[in-house]
């Protein structure tokens, strides 16, 4: 039998937590957790589910799609107008590479620390 597990939080590295916690919280309107600091940053869900940034010094941003270095993990935003969440997006500082492997179906964006992160159609 599995184990009743619930997703809670998922962290990522990056060279400033604060300023990757700024970027999320413009793009998905999730709350600012009232102890981020510049060592560890989180934005909070409804539904609880927590979006962590550690402070990693020597941070080497993934390079899409070249694995020298890899992306580690990606996540995927559900977005109901691909074209206008690009665009606001890449207003808030996100990077678009070249290769973009979903058409018409997903984007591959990058966060201002370059990892990935893929918008899909709703």
């Amino acid at each position: 039998m599995p184990l009743q597990m619930k997703l809670t939080a998922i962290t990522l590295d990056c060279p400033d937590p604060l300023a990757l916690a700024a970027f999320y919280q413009k793009a998905t309107g999730l709350e600012p957790h009232p102890k981020s600091d510049a060592e560890f940053a989180g934005l909070t869900g409804a539904d609880g589910l927590f979006l962590g940034f550690q402070r990693v010094d020597a941070h080497q941003a993934p390079h899409w799609p070249d694995q020298a270095v890899p992306q580690q993990m990606h996540l995927d935003f559900q977005v109901d107008d691909l074209d206008a969440a690009e665009a606001r997006l890449l207003e808030l500082g996100a990077g678009r590479p070249e290769y973009q492997p979903g058409g018409e179906r997903w984007r591959v964006l990058t966060d201002p620390a370059g990892h990935p992160f893929c918008l899909v159609r709703d």
